[in-house]
């Protein structure tokens, strides 16, 4: 198991960008409008290189992106995740000429990219999804609704999960890489609790061909896994830098407002309160390190670990928010405050890319599958009592019992 600490170059770069994202980033993020694409935060974010380093990184250096963006713009850190989304998969499964089409355009910012996974009737039911694509002379037409689609509808092409074969579950699915241009696609924008830019796409007979597959026909759904996991100890790196941002205005907060005599930190209950924020903050950040490390070593049981991790950070920073608001008081809840704006962010990350129940099921699936490989212990035969001259023969003997094949 890889044990994990961070280098000080590493640490010191995570400071450097979470001032980055203070000074520069977000000025650009208030300046646009709540879930709609940030067109010049994405410029911004490709002059500064750093979706061309995002494409070319591992989980781990994905994580301290993540991360150090949320905990200083948290709208910079979305508009960079929703990019790896849906661009991951070309660089993953895109043919030379995918990559060289739309990969320059989304290191520089200049081309939005949507995943478009979900749909009205399969959202944590993945392989359930219907969104049709029916043999045509030409290729395939495309017939259905996405839902809850980053980016969609402003994106300038999408990643489409659509059924080639019906009735073969997660074996059945093909991935197409659509520009948004096609004809017969459309969308619309959701107002979302979070100001992310999330909506629907609807295909009307959308026509793609064989240049538009990703990876292999029927063989879609191993994209779409391959990306979440790279995507979700990313997601609980999100998580960490929120859970990061609100405790660290809650130690600024606690250590100046004083009641009863005194400054917050002298309350016991305050105190308290803040060390398990910072406690539980702590573990799920090197969860999701630990998670992001064994995927790029490539370690067994990555799938467990990097649900373990979502659903720990998620889960913590939904906590760790919480109880900040509570210490802040009313003054939290007042529009424009950092801790009303993290605590609407800080809900969907328990949802998107797999709900916290999903990453339940996947790590129990996973460990009872580990048990049921174990072989079973040999059984050591009963003791028996011999009188102190007589000598057993091994003929006489019980046998041991052999462990299964």
């Amino acid at each position: 198991m890889t044990a994990f600490s961070l280098e000080p170059e590493q640490t010191a770069w995570c400071e450097e960008l979470r001032t980055l994202a203070e000074r520069e980033l977000r000025p650009l993020a208030e300046k646009g409008e709540p879930g709609r694409v940030n067109r010049p935060l994405l410029a911004a974010l490709g002059e500064l290189g750093l979706l061309a380093r995002m494409l070319g990184s591992g989980a781990l250096d994905l994580c301290l992106l993540r991360e150090s963006l949320a905990r200083g713009c948290t709208e910079a850190e979305t508009a960079l995740a929703l990019q790896g989304l849906g661009a991951t998969p070309i660089v993953q499964a895109g043919t030379p000429a995918h990559r060289e089409r739309w990969l320059p355009e989304v290191r520089a910012g200049r081309a939005v990219a949507a995943f478009a996974l979900s749909e009205p009737g399969a959202g944590s039911d993945a392989a359930a999804l219907s969104l049709a694509a029916e043999h045509t002379r030409d290729g395939w037409a495309l017939t259905g609704e996405k839902c809850w689609i980053s980016n969609a509808p402003e994106a300038d092409f999408a990643v489409v999960f659509a059924r080639t074969t019906p009735g073969a579950g997660s074996r059945g699915i093909t991935a197409f890489l659509v520009p948004s241009d096609r004809a017969g696609l459309t969308g619309s924008a959701l107002d979302m609790l979070s100001p992310h830019p999330i909506g629907t796409l609807e295909f009307d007979g959308v026509p793609v061909t064989a240049d538009d597959v990703l990876g292999e026909p029927d063989r879609g759904f191993r994209v779409a896994m391959n990306t979440l996991n790279l995507f979700r100890p990313s997601v609980g790196a999100f998580a960490v830098g929120m859970a990061r941002a609100a405790l660290d205005a809650t130690l600024e907060h606690t250590s100046h407002r004083t009641a009863f005599g005194g400054p917050l930190s002298d309350l016991q209950a305050v105190s308290h309160q803040v060390a398990e924020m910072a406690t539980r903050t702590e573990a799920a950040r090197l969860l999701v390190y630990a998670a992001a490390a064994a995927y790029d070593a490539g370690e067994s049981g990555v799938p467990r670990r990097a649900a373990m991790a979502k659903l720990y950070a998620t889960e913590t920073a939904q906590y760790v928010v919480d109880a900040a608001v509570q210490l802040h008081g009313a003054r939290a809840l007042r529009r424009g405050h950092l801790l009303e704006h993290l605590y609407r962010e800080v809900r969907a990350p328990r949802i998107y890319e797999g709900a916290s129940e999903v990453q339940r099921t996947i790590i129990a699936k996973e460990l009872y599958a580990n048990a049921a490989r174990r072989p079973e212990p040999f059984a050591e035969p009963p003791a028996t009592q011999e009188p102190a001259h007589s000598v057993q023969s091994t003929e006489s003997a019980s046998p041991t019992q052999e462990p299964p094949a």
